[in-house]
């Protein structure tokens, strides 16, 4: 019997496993897989995925996790991170922060930014691995049940 192809993982399946289980529609900050699909078409557009041990997962179920991101010349914008509900505070954000941090020194990246809701939990995850606050856009977040919700854009070195 011959064995069955690798067929490659949808990046676009992976990562809307995660999106619809992540992010509290309350808020409004998961993206569609349109979103999601039309990021990935662009050359300077990047993502990571992970199983909940970190590695590549065989099937959109059995993703953990994922990073969007973008780049432009030396720096990079973390878009998204997300894993789901069941993977939290196993460690599953910290490999794909460390992932986006290898690929984009790879690419020859000096700094990663990301912005943020204030008062968001992950305010303290971003801290952990080299993030500081570098800006604020009052009332930025205006939609969902956030209104006049401030963002604060941090920044890592790389």
């Amino acid at each position: 019997m011959a064995a069955e192809p690798f067929t490659p993982l949808d990046p676009v399946d992976a990562i809307m496993s995660v999106m619809n289980d992540a992010f509290d529609p309350a808020y409004g900050e998961a993206w569609n897989s349109r979103q999601v699909s039309d990021t990935l078409t662009l050359s300077n557009c990047h993502y990571q995925i992970c199983d909940a041990a970190g590695h590549i997962p065989a099937s959109p179920e059995q993703t953990a996790g994922f990073t969007l991101s973008r780049q432009a010349a030396d720096e990079e914008e973390l878009l998204l991170i997300a894993v789901k509900t069941t993977c939290r505070r196993a460690g599953v954000a910290s490999i794909l922060m460390k992932q986006l941090t290898a690929a984009a020194r790879t690419r020859g990246v000096s700094r990663i930014f990301l912005e943020m809701r204030e008062g968001n939990p992950a305010e303290e995850f971003y801290r952990k691995h080299g993030f500081l606050p570098v800006g604020r856009r009052k009332n930025y977040y205006n939609r969902g049940t956030m209104i006049g919700i401030d963002a604060i854009t941090f920044a890592y070195e790389i």
